[in-house]
């Protein structure tokens, strides 16, 4: 018998894009698959910022609810959309080759942030980008960007926002990688952990499902992605925190880079490290020690008050 397979996805225009792709590769290997689309709390509260209303994991809960009672068998997330702790019974069956992990600066008038005047206003949904905008730019003004990329595109065409910072991956996934002005060099715009990656989650239960998935996993992805989201556990596993983090193969070794930072920029931890690429968490954990030696600490003290 064919397995069949259905997979949870969000409704919009990137999330269906994302599903269709796993889908399409699951397909390639003879699995019959059909798509369940689901809107959740994420997608439908956008009158507050991320870190007001629950965090990034708003977006996967109800995906995982449908897992939990058996609508479906997998969901697809942007991997920079999961939280560093799943709940328990539920794992990332794989994750999927990245795309381009660095951000786009997007605007109608400028070609860069070195453009804007003082006070321009810039969105994004992200502390983590806002961060390091102010970091770099005090003089312009960051203010929250909410919705699809088809949404705050929009917004920057009424002329909302002098610019907005977004993933060029989901960008280029939609077609749309010419909006993009200019690409972010890592070292100025540190990514989310995971950002560019797809992650398939299934049941922890569900040997089955593991085993038609597992092959969809790249060795290089994973074990980078590990290190980002081991750093981001070790910090407290927050998807709201402003920490970025970018793992790349070097030689046989992998390299984290990652920092942490205050929402208004003015104080930024940073650290890297190398490690073995058969043991990613221990290379996020160093990485994560690091930074709070560099004060990661009271930034995110400071943060909870």
């Amino acid at each position: 018998m064919t397995a069949r397979l259905v997979i949870a996805t969000r409704r919009s225009r990137l999330a269906l894009w994302q599903a269709e792709h796993v889908k399409a590769l699951l397909e390639a290997r003879g699995i019959a698959v059909q798509l369940l689309p689901m809107s959740t709390r994420g997608d439908e509260l956008l009158q507050a910022s991320l870190a007001e209303v629950g965090g990034k994991g708003l977006f996967i809960k109800e995906l995982e609810a449908a897992l939990a009672d058996g609508r479906a068998d997998l969901a697809v997330h942007s991997m920079k959309d999961v939280p560093a702790e799943l709940p328990p019974g539920f794992m990332l069956a794989a994750i999927t080759a990245r795309d381009d992990p660095r951000d786009a600066f997007v605007s109608a008038r400028y070609a860069g942030f070195a453009e804007l005047p003082a006070g321009s206003i810039v969105g994004t949904s992200s502390l983590r980008r806002q961060a390091q905008v102010l970091e770099r730019y005090p003089a312009l003004a960051v203010q929250p960007l909410r919705g699809n990329v088809d949404t705050r595109l929009a917004k920057l065409d009424r002329g909302e926002y002098a610019a907005i910072v977004l993933a060029y991956a989901g960008l280029r996934r939609l077609g749309l990688a010419d909006r993009a002005r200019s690409v972010l060099p890592i070292e100025e715009s540190m990514p989310a952990p995971g950002q560019g990656a797809l992650g398939v989650e299934c049941l922890s239960t569900r040997a089955d499902v593991q085993a038609l998935v597992a092959p969809l996993a790249d060795a290089v992805t994973s074990a980078c992605v590990r290190a980002e989201r081991a750093a981001n556990r070790a910090l407290g596993g927050d998807c709201t925190i402003p920490l970025g983090a970018f793992a790349d193969l070097q030689g046989a070794s992998l390299r984290l880079r990652a920092l942490v930072a205050a929402p208004d920029g003015r104080r930024v931890a940073r650290a890297e490290a190398l490690g073995e690429f058969s043991d990613p968490e221990a290379l996020g954990r160093r990485v994560a020690e690091r930074l709070q030696g560099q004060g990661a600490g009271q930034i995110l003290a400071a943060l909870a008050k």
